[in-house]
């Protein structure tokens, strides 16, 4: 997408972390933002740091079909227009499959990945109206390559990117463009905002956070800057910090056993919390 100037910029999870570093990255260079989020106190604060001439702010949950429709409607009527989607939204699952309940991979997979399929949908009429658009959709690290501990988050993270990589070729000949983002540990509040499975033994909670704050290696600031310059650029895939590029070359090179080289490397990392992460105390 070249041209960003005139551009109504929509991002999703704009409350916090990468959403709301995107915003003031994005804030200069477009014409308006239109920023959504569930937690209306973050969405507030982030408008604020943008100033109300800038961006507007909508409460929205991304699970909701309806929510979302509503939302792309709002947004036609107040600029006439969208011109680029980031769809960033997402939460995270503490856990392995025997410690979660169905209730949980049901509602990490309807914020994660259907929360972007209903917004490309809702908002396609309004990028395929524009002279050249783009979508951005966040997949992750972990949607290249599957990490014990993280059964749920993968397995939303792989759907977002099945789902980009498919939906890139089918409007390969359009004015929209597409990009799969797959960003390493980025410093966000994510693991902390997690749900936990009921299975959990005591005091898991506390390992996943510090396990987080020790392989998380990556600013917000510096992922939006890379987004950005990828949205410029046309770029189909972006892969954001050195661990995420690391996966992607084990991946490469050793797609069947992949996961053995990155566990050691995670057990090295993240020292004594890395056993409750990985789900080996399950």
């Amino acid at each position: 997408m070249r041209q960003l100037r005139d551009a109504v910029a929509v991002i999703t999870g704009a409350g916090s972390g990468i959403g709301r570093a995107l915003a003031l990255e994005l804030a200069p260079r477009v014409d308006q933002l239109a920023l959504a989020d569930i937690d209306d106190t973050g969405l507030k604060e982030t408008c604020k740091l943008l100033g109300t001439s800038k961006a507007r702010g909508y409460c929205v949950d991304v699970s909701d079909a309806s929510a979302v429709e509503s939302f792309a409607e709002q947004v036609g009527n107040d600029f006439g227009k969208a011109s680029l989607l980031v769809n960033n939204a997402g939460v995270a699952l503490h856990g392995t499959f025997a410690q979660l309940a169905l209730a949980d991979m049901e509602w990490i997979i309807k914020t994660n990945f259907w929360g972007v399929v209903y917004a490309c949908k809702f908002f396609m009429p309004l990028l395929e109206c524009q002279p050249e658009a783009h979508i951005v959709n966040m997949s992750s690290a972990v949607g290249l390559l599957g990490v014990p501990g993280q059964t749920a988050y993968c397995s939303s993270k792989f759907a977002v990117r099945g789902f980009t990589e498919a939906l890139r070729d089918e409007l390969a000949a359009t004015n929209v463009h597409v990009t799969s983002v797959h960003p390493g540990g980025i410093l966000t509040s994510i693991a902390a905002n997690a749900r936990c499975g009921a299975g959990l033994p005591p005091g898991a909670r506390a390992s996943y956070e510090r396990m987080f704050e020790k392989v998380a290696q990556t600013r917000p600031e510096v992922a939006a800057r890379i987004i950005v310059n990828a949205v410029i650029r046309n770029k189909s895939r972006v892969l954001i910090g050195s661990d995420a590029l690391l996966i992607d070359i084990i991946q490469r090179l050793m797609p069947a056993h992949a996961t053995r080289p990155l566990l050691r490397i995670l057990e090295k990392r993240g020292g004594k919390y890395a056993a409750t992460y990985l789900g080996r105390n399950s």
